[in-house]
Formats: C-alpha cells, sequence, structure tokens
C-alpha cells in the first residue's frame, strides 16, 4: 500500500502540468452563477453542494475541465461548465482559492471512528489512511491535485466517496480514490465524512 501511495505521488507529480494565471477578481465576476448552489464565496449552505472556498486551484481547474469533457459526470455541473473557456477555469479558481473556508461540524460520536480511519486506515480490510493524501488536517496536496477537504459538507464527502466505491465517479488518479472507497463499509464512509467535515 506505501509503494502504491509513493508511485501515485510520483505520477501525479508528473503529470501535474503548468497552469495559467487566473486573475481571481475577474473570477469573482464569473462566479454569480456558481453562487447559486456554491454561495457566494464558495462556502455552500446546501449538505449535497460541496464548499469550493479555500481549494487548491489546480484541483478546481480539474474537476471545472472533467465536467466540460464528460471525465466526470454530473447532470447539473456538465452544462454550467459546457462554456467556460480555460482561463474562465482559472479565474474562477483563482476567486474561489482566495475565499475562507467556513467551519464546518460533524457528529462527535461518529467521527471518532472517522478519525481513526483518516488517521490510521483499516488495516484489516486494507483501506489507506485519508491523511496520507488529504494530509492531517485536511489541507490536500496542491502539487499532487489531492484536494483540500477539511470542513467540507457532511453529505457531500457521503456521495463522492460512495460514487468512488460504485464506480460512478472515476476521474481519480490512477484509480486511487475507487481502491480505497472500494474498501469501505458504508459506516466507515458516513465516520469520515463526519469527522472531515470538523477539521479545520
Amino acid at each position: 500500500m506505501k509503494k502504491l501511495a509513493i508511485t501515485v505521488l510520483i505520477a501525479a507529480g508528473l503529470v501535474g502540468g503548468a497552469h495559467g494565471a487566473g486573475n481571481a477578481e475577474s473570477g469573482k465576476g464569473k462566479a454569480a452563477a456558481c453562487g447559486a448552489c456554491h454561495g457566494a464565496d464558495g462556502n455552500s449552505l446546501v449538505p449535497n453542494f460541496p464548499k469550493l472556498a479555500g481549494q487548491h486551484p489546480a484541483y478546481l481547474v480539474k474537476q471545472l475541465a472533467d465536467f466540460k469533457s464528460g471525465a466526470r459526470t454530473d447532470a447539473t455541473m456538465a452544462p454550467m461548465a459546457a462554456p467556460l473557456s480555460e482561463q474562465d477555469m482559472e479565474d474562477l479558481a483563482a476567486y474561489f482559492a482566495s475565499q475562507n473556508t467556513s467551519a464546518g461540524k460533524g457528529n462527535p460520536e461518529l467521527a471518532t471512528l472517522g478519525e481513526k480511519i483518516y488517521r490510521g486506515g483499516n488495516p484489516d480490510s486494507g483501506v489507506a489512511a485519508c491523511a496520507a493524501c488529504h494530509g492531517p488536517a485536511g489541507a490536500g496536496n496542491p502539487a499532487a491535485k489531492f484536494p483540500r477537504i477539511a470542513g467540507q459538507q457532511v453529505a457531500y464527502v457521503v456521495k463522492a466517496l460512495n460514487d468512488f466505491k460504485s464506480g460512478a465517479r472515476s476521474n481519480d488518479t490512477n484509480k486511487m480514490m475507487r481502491m480505497v472507497a472500494g474498501r469501505m463499509t458504508a459506516d466507515e464512509i458516513k465516520a469520515v465524512a463526519e469527522f472531515v467535515a470538523g477539521l479545520h
């Protein structure tokens, strides 16, 4: 498992590529449509929609490009991303990355199990520790395009993990998230989501 993580980190660094410079001020003007679901400052109040505030620009650009190309499917996001140019994506990413993430809150009872899995994984089932890629505080890894997940919406994290588990979402590097989520139980997914929500 350790060799897999190292291989993925190296590969992610090699394929990361350079991104153009986004303009946060231009992005703010382009973000009006995004605000209906994600909040004007990227702090969504709707549990099913992710917070974008404080997210790494390269990760946001990749997700928008994947929605546009069809590499990531979503009935709401595909038409929103379709008209965006590369510069639009860079500008939106710069704007949302510049915003402060609001603190989240998870269920403390479930978060206890979630923290155990997040920090140490589940050796019995082969679930890798989330912290290995997303960091001890959930800040992610910008160079590898591993997202910031601290403070993220519980319902969104549950959906994302279930989508990776089922294969409905497949735009992860080297199937890494599909392999991890595929080994997680429903209870573990919920517990990790509750823990992540309270990270800050």
